[in-house]
């Protein structure tokens, strides 16, 4: 059964791994070599030298993009922008007539950062963590490519990170996002920020780390093209435009980092293509996206893979069922539609051909529940749909089944934390005849310390909420 008001020093649960990987571009340290920022392949070794990486994040957050006018008049909640720069310091002058520095907004974050930094740091040569509060749970084990580095990241996130979201635009295309079912973790994410009440929520933009675009591709998209008469991407590309743009004219913060520490969340796969008309706009912009697909643009480096999580009305997730291994008597399973190309190849394999791995396109009769169908098998097959990403994965990884993940150029979720070939398989598509050999190829002690590992990881997979449902990240 889903956990609905674990506390939080107990679970780690997703969208507070998606703020951990939006923290990354600022916190992680490049002396740590086994706690990379992303990775182009998922099973990848973790890079030797992380330096490269943390250049390349520092040297894009000063490319110059195209700059837009200011209106230092208009303002934002009661606060009118600030005519400087943001930059500089500031002096004052104290009762004995000696002057006092003033540290800038901007300063004093990057003071944070270096703390953070450096508790970071500290925490991977000690193998050990500082913290105020009691830590009730410690991650530990080798599912995490370094749980100290995770988990000292965890710690300053809490302590430190801020974001601020625009208030410009009207509903129903921003500031509303869907909360059930396929899409639902956009408006989840939106109804946390915006409700004003989580600790990582700026009271004063001059306090962030990153800023959220609150636009919801999937309502574009629903009203845009409803009917669906013409498919193409323009309008929806013209609209973000457009609401940079505001954005850009109105306050400093777009043209001070040419957009290197403001991102977009969308589910919807139509969202990576917003970058086509006008790539230089988004050479630093952050995509934080279910369609995770490194062959359409997905930039590993900057973007940020979130998994994809189905939500039912009333309910915050895929059931949570704990099958001992030795009851689960079938190899692989799989049911769903015949959606997209890597499903395609998957039927014409293996659909209804055997009774090992279990493929079918609608549930047969004797398998009443679908969630309970997964819990009886040692591997769940998760392919892509028409994206990469797959909603069968969460599901698998809910009810303690391995995933065998049979996808290309996807770039899976938290990979900068977790090790994904600790508890899952991975097959791509030109080795989907061979499912049942591969499978059968796994070591029985093998299978067991990896099932045993998807549910050591299952904490890290929960939406935990207020109502029904809802995202509480505090």
């Amino acid at each position: 059964m889903v956990t609905l008001n674990p506390t939080r020093d107990v679970v780690f649960p997703v969208l507070l791994f998606l703020l951990l990987r939006l923290l990354a571009f600022f916190y992680l340290s490049p002396i740590n070599q086994n706690f990379p920022l992303t990775s182009d392949s998922p099973f990848s070794t973790p890079p030797s030298d992380l330096q490269t990486t943390h250049q390349t994040v520092q040297t894009q957050r000063a490319t110059p993009l195209p700059s837009f006018s200011s209106d230092k008049n208009l303002s934002i909640r009661g606060w009118v922008p600030s005519n400087s720069t943001g930059g500089a310091s500031s002096t004052s002058t104290s009762d004995d007539g000696s002057e006092i520095l003033k540290m800038s907004p901007e300063k004093q974050i990057e003071k944070g950062l270096v703390r953070a930094r450096a508790a970071i740091r500290e925490a991977i040569q000690s193998r050990n963590y500082t913290s105020g509060k009691e830590e009730t749970f410690i991650p530990r084990g080798d599912v995490y490519r370094n749980p100290y580095a995770f988990h000292q990241s965890y710690i300053e996130m809490e302590k430190r990170f801020k974001i601020w979201t625009y208030i410009e635009g009207d509903v129903p295309l921003v500031h509303d996002e869907p909360v059930n079912n396929i899409y639902a973790i956009e408006g989840q994410f939106m109804d946390e920020l915006e409700r004003g009440k989580s600790q990582l929520v700026a009271r004063h933009p001059n306090e962030e780390h990153v800023f959220n675009l609150p636009i919801s591709i999937t309502r574009i998209v629903q009203y845009m093209y409803t009917p669906p008469v013409n498919y193409t991407a323009n309008y929806l590309e013209k609209l973000v435009i457009d609401y940079i743009h505001v954005i850009a004219d109105k306050y400093r913060y777009w043209n001070r980092s040419s957009g290197a520490d403001h991102f977009l969340l969308s589910y919807h796969d139509w969202a990576l293509g917003i970058s086509t008309v006008t790539p230089d706009l988004y050479k630093n912009f952050i995509r934080v996206l279910c369609n995770a697909n490194t062959s359409e643009r997905f930039q590993s480096m900057r973007d940020i893979s979130l998994p994809k999580v189905n939500i039912p009305p009333g309910k915050l997730g895929p059931p949570h069922l704990d099958k001992p291994p030795n009851h689960r008597h079938i190899l692989a399973f799989f049911a769903g539609r015949e959606s997209g190309y890597m499903r395609t190849l998957l039927f014409n394999s293996w659909k209804e051909k055997e009774n090992e791995i279990q493929v079918y396109e609608h549930l047969p009769k004797n398998k009443s529940f679908y969630s309970e169908s997964m819990a009886d098998n040692r591997f769940c097959l998760c392919p892509s749909s028409w994206e990469v990403a797959s909603p069968r994965m969460v599901e698998a990884i809910a009810v303690g089944c391995v995933p065998v993940i049979i996808s290309d150029y996807y770039v899976l979720p938290f990979s900068e934390v977790l090790d994904w070939s600790k508890f899952s398989i991975h097959v791509p598509s030109n080795k989907i005849p061979e499912i049942k050999r591969i499978l059968k190829a796994v070591p029985i002690n093998r299978y067991l310390e990896m099932q045993k590992r998807v549910r050591q990881l299952q904490r890290h997979f929960v939406i935990i909420g207020r109502r029904s449902p809802t995202i509480c990240l505090t």
